[in-house]
């Protein structure tokens, strides 16, 4: 709906566009960032800013919303809890909320309940995970958008380890949907009154009724804390799921990992209401030691594969006692679920603690492990090595920012926020040294590269020192972190390439872009020594585009630079010894380079509407000796951020769904939604590929069709849903090295990743 008298222009700085909706607390509006990225802004009503409570309360939100970093809950962007009006800006997603889809629908069924279902679930567990209970778990929270359910709101959330306040004559929640020890003894929620809240909700969505409904909100809330559920029009394969979350003791419920298990492995239709005959528990049962102890495609018996660990409470599921018997199917699961999981969790635990991977050794290359389903020893994990975390201090510790990482041998060398360059010892983290930068970092621009003796980094002018340049391209001695030369560096690579490398190491030299913008500069890494300089061409500004062996200058028109507007770039061979530049090819443009397949150079299609970046909707591949290009159309606009590894392109979404395409032809190779939003990467493993959010989760994906590997938690607090993030993991033999927020840096083996929750 549109902006109405009174509102406000523009909040926190993001220009507003319209209003999304308005509620007791405040009014949620949508806007933009700079860049385009449209959020939404919620704004608290003016007569609960001077209320210490609420502030305290909506403090608790920011924070707790800050904390889920999951597929299907909506990241944080931006927030002010302390300003006059607080807000709180938010990724938007776009959907209706489950309650409108149901009043203009009816209920949900068949596949499209089973996902809404399983997607919860997933956004509970990430939302468990952190230590956070969201306890207002209702349909108008719930958004259903094109990649998914989406949990929001967290107005009334609160950490575990925080105090609830007290909320004297309130009872906060929204009675059909609230947990009995909600409406009993609201102080002590856990995580289990969610899963309770799911129960219903999941009710809700297959019936268009809620469990314990009643004509009063205080009939309602009596059902809820003593009667028994209705659930006669629940088909009878989720009531087998639904009924012990409903529960009305906590601990008689399972937890949102183990109500994921139970609900991946429902059938895709549901069935009907009926329970004669159905082998709910059969399945179940025979499906979660499958699943979890053994490799998920289906594989020849081997001696490993074809008798797996016993798990001793499948052994009544078989003859009658699966159908509708005296004994109903959901009372038993509920007496079931328990032992069966926990005896599968100590199967997989065995395993290494990685389940479910595909047997093939993704795609052929080997390193699987058929028999446990974990990565067999493809590279060594560097001498002494244990897994470590650490932060580097930057000049400017009052922002922080984030570091990139390479290794070399077994050192890694790291720069940005702050950083010009750090040597790192890959073993245990320690640092050697620390060059820093006084300057405010530059979003993007990170560690420049490294030679076998030299690596190079970007300094940026401290603000109390405007006499010297604003940026410099520094080149420290790899051994005893001693600066060695510097130079000027300019700055128009992002607005050329859509890429930040306004500087670009090339075998033992670095070329950079002068400060004036106006030529190429290649010098030995080490000495400084000035191999050649070429100029630009005349009325253009270029950028340096490392592919392979090869270097290309990519070119934009002055006119196109300074509009931000480039659409017709134009690439050029430079060649390594003297800087020449070969004959122009012109590109469709707006192009990003990504990387090189069959000895030429990828690029994706930018997709714009207006100045803003709408996604990436073609692929074009510039063949170095013939000068001529090919394009490929993509099947639709992917939003995220683009890379490429081992020659497939990548896109990240910023709701964590990562899409593989073939830069010969745009195809789609296949597409897999991750719990990490806003993931930077790809990054390829011996048998993986890599993609890590800002708050340090990682996920590694089978790069032969996405199969999930193993993904972790969170190690920072950083904001997600970011893109154009350049790569946060660095491979270092077996070891994985991460970057996350405020310069934290941490490693662990690739075969023993952290346990997730």
């Amino acid at each position: 709906m549109s902006l109405r008298g009174g509102d406000p222009a523009e909040i926190g700085g993001y220009p507003l566009e319209a209003r999304l909706g308005s509620g007791g607390m405040g009014t949620v509006f949508l806007a933009r960032t700079s860049s385009g990225r449209p959020v939404a802004i919620k704004l608290i009503h003016q007569q609960f800013a001077a209320d210490d409570e609420f502030r305290t309360r909506f403090r608790q939100e920011v924070a707790a919303a800050r904390r889920v970093s999951g597929a299907f809950t909506a990241a944080v962007v931006d927030a002010a809890p302390e300003a006059e009006q607080p807000w709180m800006a938010t990724t938007y997603i776009e959907g209706h909320t489950l309650a409108q889809r149901i009043a203009m629908k009816g209920p949900l069924d068949g596949a499209e309940l089973r996902r809404l279902a399983i997607g919860l679930a997933e956004a509970l567990r990430d939302i468990h995970r952190v230590g956070v209970v969201h306890r207002d778990l209702k349909p108008s929270n719930v958004v259903l958008s094109p990649e998914g359910p989406r949990v929001i709101d967290f107005g009334i959330s609160r950490a575990v380890d925080q105090e609830t306040l007290t909320m004297t004559g309130r009872v906060i929640g929204t009675p059909p949907f609230m947990s009995p020890e909600q409406l009993q003894a609201p102080r002590g929620v856990g995580p289990r009154s969610d899963v309770f809240s799911l129960g219903t909700l999941l009710v809700y969505a297959a019936t268009g009724q809620g469990p314990f409904d009643a004509d009063s909100p205080y009939l309602t809330a009596y059902q809820v804390v003593h009667e028994e559920p209705a659930l006669g029009a629940v088909p009878a394969a989720l009531r087998a799921v639904v009924e012990p979350c409903l529960e009305k003791e906590p601990e008689g419920r399972p937890s949102a990992d183990e109500l994921l298990v139970l609900l991946r492995d429902l059938p895709l239709d549901l069935g009907g209401t009926e329970t004669g005959g159905v082998v709910t528990g059969r399945t179940r049962d025979m499906i979660t030691q499958h699943h979890l102890a053994t490799p998920a495609t289906p594989t020849p018996a081997s001696p490993a594969s074809a008798t797996p660990t016993p798990v001793t409470p499948a052994a009544d599921t078989s003859g009658p006692d699966t159908g509708s018997t005296a004994t109903p199917i959901g009372r038993r699961l509920r007496r079931r679920w328990r032992p069966v999981l926990a005896a599968a969790v100590a199967v997989a635990a065995i395993g290494g603690g990685v389940a479910a991977v595909t047997a093939d050794g993704f795609g052929g290359k080997g390193g699987v492990d058929k028999d446990n389903g974990v990565a067999a020893p493809g590279a060594a994990l560097p001498a002494g090595f244990a897994p470590w975390r650490t932060t580097v201090p930057g000049g400017r510790e009052d922002i922080p920012d984030e570091l990139r990482c390479l290794a070399h041998g077994d050192a890694l060398f790291c720069g940005g926020g702050g950083v010009v360059a750090t040597r790192i010892k890959a073993e245990d983290g320690s640092r050697v040294w620390t060059a820093k930068s006084p300057g405010i970092p530059v979003q993007g621009m990170h560690l420049v590269g490294a030679t076998d003796d030299t690596v190079l980094g970007y300094r940026f002018a401290d603000q109390d020192a405007p006499q010297g340049p604003p940026s410099e391209v520094v080149a420290i001695d790899a051994n005893t972190g001693r600066e060695l030369w510097s130079v000027p560096s300019g700055a128009q690579s992002t607005a050329v390439t859509g890429r930040t490398q306004d500087a670009v190491v090339v075998g033992s030299a670095v070329v950079t872009v002068d400060s004036s913008n106006s030529r190429f500069e290649a010098r030995d890494a080490h000495s400084g020594k000035v191999a050649w300089r070429t100029r630009f061409p005349a009325g253009k500004q270029c950028a340096p585009v490392p592919a392979g062996a090869q270097l290309y200058a990519m070119c934009a028109t002055d006119t196109e630079v300074d509009a931000l507007e480039v659409r017709h770039p134009t690439l050029y061979t430079v060649d390594r010894a003297s800087g020449a530049l070969g004959r122009p090819v012109a590109v469709d443009g707006p192009a990003v380079p990504m990387g090189v397949a069959d000895g030429g150079l990828v690029l994706l299609q930018r997709r714009m509407e207006g100045t803003a970046l709408a996604g990436y909707d073609g692929v074009a591949r510039v063949d170095p000796a013939s000068r001529e290009v090919t394009y490929s159309r993509l099947a639709t606009a992917y939003a995220g951020t683009p890379g490429m590894a081992d020659g497939t392109v990548y896109v990240s979404g910023q709701t964590g769904l990562v899409t593989a395409l073939d830069p010969a032809t745009g195809r789609k190779k296949w597409s897999r939604q991750t719990g990490v939003e806003g993931a930077s990467g790809p990054v390829a493993g011996a048998d993986a590929v890599y993609f890590s959010s800002a708050t340090g989760r990682v996920v590694a994906l089978s790069p032969r069709d996405g199969e999930p590997l193993w993904t972790t938690d969170p190690q920072a607090d950083g904001l997600t849903g970011e893109q154009g993030a350049s790569p946060r993991v660095t491979v270092a033999g077996r070891a994985l090295v991460v970057a996350a927020a405020k310069n934290t840096l941490f490693a662990f083996d690739t075969q023993k990743p952290p346990k997730s929750g």
